[in-house]
């Protein structure tokens, strides 16, 4: 197929150039992003707490739900992501331009079905979570986001569009704008007009709306981006479709498997401890995702890189630029642990205040266990990424599957319920079993690239399209 070329501009050569420049150029505008995203997912828990310990336990049984959808965001990302990446690495550009408007329509469908599920579905789900006691708190809450489920989609499947071209800056002052709109509106619309807890969520879903309308102005109206997302360009292919949910399926399933951990350890911590201590274990992740997000940058950098070297048919690359993001990923890691053993008291006082403050003290002994699942982080995510740019999504199923459904949840049973270690046993099964899965992430990924290495073929697919 005869693909028209273009020229390639800054964003593409960096993703095509030299990996060590490309993983540090890429990666700080992403770990802006998460920083901002995390920020105000933790600002809706600071100011939910002063409504007091069961609105805080009730953000605790919504949120692994919320990360579905947000699991379903980034799984079409990097299912795009990683298809484009691809195409402009073997310069197949008209394939990139459509690749991505499949993205956006698989967003649309999977908004429309997931909202009318879960609007049917969210009161029997929380009562199977454990939540029958915070029930009216959650589906105040759970219902507003689910709703509008498409505005978080939207969001990160674009971001994912203008990631794949290496126009990351973009993307971070999106994400920049749902943060700091978020922050602003959530204590106007929970305590100044009064919504409670409804107003935490309303505040996330007019910032993720804003966001969505700037993406749309760059993307769908401007098109100064280097793709060309434009409704004439849209040639449906069942094999793009294929392609995309190759990693789709599997992204979305690892962000489900996820969800299916926070929902076991609350039920686990519910029944060994009660849920005060799900309330003092989701504001510890919160601060403890702040310290992964590092991390997180690294990893989705990993991905575009990779997936733009295999369609180059750059297999030393792929090899080079794996090392040296674990290498930088567990650097980065031990500071952020020290930093957070060091100041755990301090950290943990942002919840001190209103009808939360009680479990601070808890928070901070908390901190000082859970700060280690960093390096699990460090390890099977980027691990997990390499596969999703090279698009073998279910590799990067099954080491998820292992981490966190065999090693983490097992262990945290054994610990809290079978030796009755209760809400330390938790934490201590989580880091042990977390640790564990991502040294066999990395034996899994370094076996892997010795065998791409000998024998490898390129991507099929690519293949025909350059024919």
């Amino acid at each position: 197929m005869a693909d028209v070329k273009k020229e390639l501009n800054s964003n593409v050569e960096l993703v095509l150039g030299d990996y060590k420049t490309a993983v540090k150029k890429l990666a700080l505008p992403l770990m802006m992003s998460m920083f901002l995203m995390m920020a105000y997912n933790l600002a809706d828990s600071i100011w939910v707490s002063g409504l007091g310990s069961d609105a805080l336990a009730a953000i605790g049984f919504i949120t692994p739900l919320f990360m579905i959808i947000i699991g379903l965001g980034n799984g079409i990302g990097a299912g795009t992501n990683s298809l484009i990446a691809r195409y402009i690495g073997s310069k197949c550009y008209d394939q990139a331009n459509n690749t991505a408007l499949h993205g956006l329509f698989l967003t649309v469908v999977i908004s429309v079905v997931g909202a009318i599920f879960m609007y049917i579905a969210l009161p029997s789900i929380l009562i199977w979570m454990g939540a029958a006691h915070d029930l009216e708190f959650s589906l105040e809450y759970g219902y507003i986001i689910f709703t509008f489920m498409i505005v978080f989609l939207f969001n990160h499947v674009c971001t994912a569009i203008l990631r794949s071209e290496g126009d990351v800056k973009r993307a971070m002052y999106a994400t920049a704008t749902t943060a700091i709109i978020n922050i602003i509106l959530d204590p106007i619309m929970i305590y100044v007009l009064g919504f409670g807890i409804r107003g935490a969520a309303y505040a996330t879903v007019i910032s993720a709306s804003l966001s969505c309308i700037i993406l749309s102005y760059w993307i769908l109206y401007k098109k100064d981006t280097y793709l060309n997302v434009t409704l004439r360009n849209f040639k449906y292919k069942r094999s793009i479709i294929k392609r995309i949910l190759n990693v789709t399926i599997p992204a979305s399933t690892e962000n489900l498997i996820s969800s299916i951990l926070m929902i076991s350890i609350n039920l686990i911590l519910t029944i060994s401890a009660g849920t005060t201590a799900v309330a003092t274990y989701t504001a510890t992740m919160r601060l403890i995702q702040l310290g992964g997000i590092p991390l997180i940058g690294f990893s989705t950098a990993l991905l575009t890189i990779i997936g733009a070297a295999y369609g180059a048919c750059n297999v030393q690359k792929i090899k080079d630029a794996y090392r040296y993001t674990i290498k930088l990923g567990l650097i980065t890691t031990t500071i952020m642990v020290v930093v957070f053993l060091i100041f755990a008291p301090d950290i943990s006082m942002i919840f001190a205040y209103g009808e939360s403050s009680n479990i601070a003290p808890q928070i901070a002994s908390a901190i000082r266990i859970l700060v280690f699942l960093i390096y699990s982080v460090a390890l099977g995510n980027i691990s997990a990424m390499l596969y999703q740019g090279l698009g073998r999504g279910t590799t990067s199923l099954t080491l998820t599957i292992i981490r966190a459904l065999i090693c983490e949840i097992i262990l945290a049973y054994l610990f809290a319920i079978v030796m009755h270690m209760g809400e330390f046993g938790v934490y201590l099964g989580l880091v042990i079993g977390g640790i564990i899965g991502g040294f066999i992430s990395v034996t899994w990924v370094m076996v892997s690239i010795r065998r791409l290495i000998r024998d490898y073929r390129p991507d099929p697919m690519i293949v025909d399209e350059i024919k």
